[in-house]
């Protein structure tokens, strides 16, 4: 129990790190929802999905071959720290060079054909963001969690409070015709959402200066260490662009082929109509999405603390014990986000002040359940990183991709971004069960099944016969204790399937 009351502890570290950033970032999603329109909202929407899968593609897999070969050849750390560094500002330097001399081609594959300076803006974020992961990683190393968390806020503070100063501020002033030289030289009305990625951009910027000084080059470059490493993080980079596609392909997908189905069926005259039309909807799923991102924020910061915890305590002959606790109270965890989240969506839609949005909100659902399934993949996952089976996540993980392809590619037609939602939970779902089987065989965990069905079925339970979710009815104060009794009650189930047994004498 001590080793778990320590990962708790850590998670609870990064997690109030990690809620504290997205809370805050979370608060420019009404910002953004009041300040643009939906088709302009798309855009900010479709682009960070690029980041997304970019920043997976330039970390590759080294922020977990990292942790691994730190751990089992500790008197080498320097080098391995080291080489990892060298890898990543060569590749993102690389990529940086790419982008800028093809930045207009980009751009106009991208049908921003008068924005190239998106594509340059992007590739510095995503190349600087990448090359960070690493001290970031090596801080959870040495268990450094409020360093890493500090970081973290200042990086997040930073974006928030440009955000506040060029788009409420500046963009105010010039509408009230104040002249100064805050306008004179730092506003440009026509940069418009630019002002966002401007933002990031500086905030990126920040983050890496104050990581510059734990970025140590002193190791040696050795060729055998980094082939070694990349063999290991290769499987991982598949595993991350799958994660990645699962997450944001979607948004992509949603533009591409509605902007094809409102011309085919004569909804939009023109391709500028179907453009907006498309962005539109995009604009509304992905504002409901970032409501999920609150179940999102537990299992990032749980991957923060497990990720090393796991590997250093690989060699505790209780570990696999500890792996199957550690599921056990996730689940909990897990399933009462969920419920508390559904049952109180009417008070959670405020997060998005903008009622045209509000027609999403039948997906959010939906989409907390797919991402009950991904924090438990993510915890299944930890069997082909610890066993050093890392192909095998490369598996799941391409299956997974190919059931959010061709379910998104068949229904987004018909059903919009409804079926986006559901391709979500179906892929998450189907790679928690190939995952638990093939782990079982591998690297048997010895998981309370039963409990984890238990947590589910009432946790379904209480969903279903809660009451119907309708956006513009606002529940009453019956109502509402109605749903607070629904979550007490399971509140109680978990006290008494987890409280101590008492020893007979």
């Amino acid at each position: 129990m001590s080793s778990i009351k320590k990962l708790i502890n850590q998670t609870a570290i990064y997690g109030t790190s990690s809620i504290i950033g997205r809370f805050l970032n979370f608060l420019l999603t009404p910002l953004y929802a009041l300040q643009f329109s939906n088709e302009q909202y798309g855009i900010i929407t479709e682009m960070y999905a690029y980041v997304a899968f970019l920043v997976v593609v330039l970390t590759y897999g080294m922020e977990t071959a990292f942790f691994r070969f730190s751990t089992i050849n500790k008197q080498n750390r320097l080098n391995i720290y080291s080489n990892t560094l060298y890898s990543l500002v060569c590749t993102s330097a690389l990529f940086v060079a790419m982008s800028s001399i093809f930045a207009e081609n980009i751009a106009d594959w991208l049908k921003y054909p008068n924005h190239k300076e998106y594509i340059i803006w992007f590739s510095l974020i995503v190349s600087l963001d990448a090359i960070s992961s690493i001290p970031l990683a090596k801080l959870r190393l040495e268990e450094k969690a409020k360093k890493f968390a500090l970081v973290n806020i200042l990086n997040v503070a930073v974006n928030i409070f440009l955000n506040l100063f060029f788009l409420i501020y500046c963009k105010e002033a010039y509408e009230n015709g104040e002249q100064n030289w805050i306008l004179k030289y730092l506003y440009n009305p026509e940069i418009g959402i630019g002002y966002v990625f401007i933002s990031n951009l500086i905030a990126s910027i920040i983050k890496f200066s104050v990581l510059i000084p734990i970025m140590n080059f002193k190791g040696s470059f050795d060729f055998t260490i980094l082939k070694q490493m990349i063999k290991y993080a290769s499987p991982m980079l598949l595993v991350g662009l799958a994660y990645v596609i699962n997450e944001t392909l979607d948004r992509a997908m949603l533009k591409s082929l509605l902007f094809n189905q409102y011309l085919e069926n004569g909804e939009a005259k023109t391709e500028n109509q179907a453009l907006s039309m498309a962005l539109s909807q995009n604009g509304i799923y992905g504002a409901n999405y970032k409501i999920t991102m609150i179940v999102s924020m537990f299992i990032q910061a749980f991957r923060y603390a497990s990720e090393p915890f796991f590997f250093k305590n690989q060699s505790d002959k209780n570990s696999k014990e500890t792996l199957a606790k550690v599921m056990n109270y996730f689940v909990i965890v897990l399933v009462f986000t969920f419920l508390v989240m559904t049952l109180f969506l009417h008070l959670f839609k405020y997060f998005i002040p903008n009622p045209i949005y509000w027609s999403g909100l039948k997906v959010v659902p939906i989409l907390l359940a797919a991402n009950i399934c991904l924090g438990i993949y993510t915890s299944l996952s930890i069997w082909y990183k610890l066993s050093q089976k890392t192909i095998y996540g490369a598996i799941i993980s391409i299956i997974g991709v190919l059931i959010t392809l061709l379910i998104n590619f068949i229904f987004i037609p018909k059903y919009g971004y409804e079926a986006s939602a559901y391709a979500t939970l179906v892929c998450y779902g189907s790679m928690v069960i190939i995952s638990y089987f093939t782990g079982q065989f591998h690297y048997k965990v010895p998981y309370d099944l039963k409990k984890i069905f238990i947590y589910f079925l009432v946790g379904g339970l209480i969903y279903w016969v809660s009451l119907d979710f309708n956006a513009n009815i606002n529940y009453s104060f019956n109502e509402y204790c109605f749903h607070i009794f629904l979550v007490l009650t399971y509140l109680v189930l978990v006290y008494f399937l987890e409280r101590p047994k008492k020893i007979m004498l």
